[in-house]
């Protein structure tokens, strides 16, 4: 103990005596760890708040019933009309193809699996907006509004009104954010719907829905499941998709071939749904880090250079040091106890510049029609990221100082003291 209580000593007396090489060396450590911190965490905030923008309105399961043509048609099915020239072919899918058959029991059975964390019905129309002379084509919702909320985080992109206020109204519509621009409607309004068999029906629009996503503002309003069924004149179990939210993202290719196979229904995993959008997250999070690596990187390399520097400023030193009795080992341990001591005091200091420059981030406002909901820069304040670079600071100055100590360990003090 006492031994390294000299050891440090003489360190910090070396680093005291080179004060300016010091500095130097703690500040290449400080600004690649702050940079590092506020890089990461800014790139990784924008890439959670891209990636909640989407797979916060998809799904982990989305059932539905496919149209397509049968794929045996009619004439194949019979024998001996399967060699002759006349055929028929494209036979149109039947109209009702879109419900979900045994839609309740399927939504029931959802309910009851442990791995499922909500199971949410919906019925999709296609309807004309009308409103005065101007009509324009769009998609209804029918939701049950409370549960979509609760799995997709639907209020967070209702702007003006509330997911209650549609619960509590029986002719009530949530209108698109472009909708309602186009036609120049706002809460308190009605507007009619028409289907496209020609029937109209009035709602009274209870709040605003804007997603970010122009394609689905422009077209896309929800309305209670019930109201929509009315609407279309279905009975109350018509349905045409369940929207599925697991306990574990994982499981969501399994279990979708598992329902495919089990109700003989189409199963979309959120993988198939999104998977050009996670490539480019896995690209832009490469990039994030390989960035944020180099950084650590280069001031490691940093750190070696004065700390080399250092070693043979101190050659005098060393030859008195080893002419005293203290060994290659004691040597060695004096120089990487001064390139922890950089690494550990520049590492802090940059873990607290980091995160001051978040803070100041996290404060800057970030105001755009596309994204309501947000209203400064995104930042994502994970301890990990403390952790890592701090560890990473460390473990790079230990690396730069390992070199040149070894270098001081071989030295011999004779040739040092003769001038050679």
């Amino acid at each position: 103990m006492k031994q390294w209580k000299l050891i440090l000593s003489i360190a910090r007396t070396h680093l005291l005596t080179k004060l300016k090489s010091t500095v130097t060396a703690a500040l290449g450590v400080t600004f690649g760890i702050g940079a590092y911190i506020t890089l990461v965490s800014f790139m990784t905030g924008l890439n959670h708040m891209l990636d909640d923008l989407i797979l916060n309105q998809t799904p982990h399961i989305h059932l539905y019933n496919e149209v397509q043509p049968t794929k045996r048609q009619p004439l194949e099915r019979i024998a001996a009309y399967t060699d002759d020239l006349l055929d028929l072919r494209s036979v149109r899918p039947k109209q009702g193809q879109q419900k979900i058959h045994n839609a309740l029991p399927i939504l029931d059975y959802l309910k009851n699996d442990p791995r499922v964390y909500g199971a949410s019905p919906q019925l999709r129309a296609q309807i004309f907006y009308l409103s005065g002379s101007l009509d324009l084509g769009g998609v209804l919702m029918g939701v049950d509004i409370l549960e979509e909320e609760r799995l997709s985080n639907i209020g967070d992109y209702i702007v003006d009104g509330s997911a209650q206020a549609l619960e509590n109204s029986d002719n009530g519509i949530i209108l698109g954010m472009g909708l309602a621009q186009k036609m120049s409607l706002a809460p308190g309004d009605r507007l009619q719907v028409s289907t496209t068999e020609g029937a109209t029906f009035p709602l009274k629009i209870v709040g605003l829905y804007q997603s970010g996503i122009a394609e689905i503002d422009n077209s896309q309003s929800y309305a209670k499941l019930k109201t929509v069924q009315q609407i279309l004149g279905k009975p109350s179990n018509y349905l045409t998709d369940i929207n599925i939210k697991l306990n574990k993202i994982e499981e969501a290719v399994p279990m979708a071939r598992e329902l495919e196979r089990q109700f003989r229904i189409k199963a979309r995993d959120i993988q198939e749904a999104n998977a050009q959008f996670e490539t480019g997250t896995s690209i832009r999070n490469l990039i994030t880090y390989a960035v944020s690596i180099t950084l650590l990187i280069v001031a490691g390399f940093g750190i070696y250079n004065i700390l080399n520097m250092l070693i043979y400023e101190k050659m005098n030193d060393i030859a008195i040091l080893k002419a005293t009795g203290f060994s290659g080992r004691d040597v060695q341990n004096i120089f990487m106890s001064q390139a922890l001591l950089i690494g550990l005091a520049g590492g802090l200091l940059g873990l607290l510049i980091g995160w001051l420059l978040t803070l100041l981030i996290d404060t800057i406002p970030f105001e755009t029609e596309a994204l309501p909901t947000i209203t400064t820069f995104p930042v994502n304040k994970s301890p990990w990221y403390y952790l890592i670079g701090i560890t990473f600071a460390l473990l790079s100055t230990f690396i730069a100082g390992y070199l040149p100590s070894a270098r001081a360990k071989k030295i011999d003090p004779v040739q040092i003291i003769r001038g050679n």
